[in-house]
């Protein structure tokens, strides 16, 4: 979910790490629903044909994209995706790969947003929980107005190993 690839060195980067692994599902809603009206079927087809989805997107306000938070009230309907007989993503997993201007350091107590990313995330979190979905570690790549080319390269490889990971999922490890 970016708005504008062409203005996202990291995000653009990322794209086209995950474009080169055939096993992948790549899905871009702002490329797909440029007037904002999402087809809902199909989004919901999508979601039913993966076991782990992954929202990518910038960390824009505190919070997703705008077409990301439409998307997330569209798709994810009651009786379909929560409520009763809303079962329908139960035991998928999430994992958010998100993108920040900002350092690291600004990401905690006493830093310059206040809060630890994951307090900033936990709306994401009940929503995967709401849903019945397992809400896995994120990746956050922190810094992007001033990261450099090497860095940007890095985190496209990251971003791979961490959501292809099987054993990001907690359970998994332990076991």
């Amino acid at each position: 979910f970016h708005s504008d690839l062409q203005k996202s060195t990291v995000n653009r980067r990322w794209l086209r790490e995950l474009e080169s692994h055939s096993e992948l599902t790549i899905n871009q809603p702002y490329s797909q629903y440029p007037d904002g009206i999402i087809n809902i079927a199909r989004e919901q087809q999508l979601l039913q044909e993966h076991d782990r989805i992954v929202f990518q997107h910038p960390f824009l306000w505190y919070s997703v994209p705008p077409l990301m938070k439409q998307w997330l009230d569209d798709v994810l309907t009651y009786g379909w995706a929560y409520g009763p007989g809303g079962t329908a993503l139960h035991g998928k997993d999430w994992v958010s790969a998100i993108s920040t201007g900002g350092p690291k350091e600004s990401y905690q107590a006493g830093g310059f947003n206040n809060f630890s990313m994951s307090e900033l995330l936990k709306p994401l979190q009940q929503t995967a929980n709401l849903i019945g979905a397992n809400y896995l570690a994120p990746f956050v790549f922190h810094g992007t107005v001033q990261a450099s080319p090497e860095a940007i390269e890095a985190s496209a490889t990251e971003l791979i190993s961490h959501i292809t990971d099987p054993e990001l999922d907690p359970k998994l490890r332990l076991k």
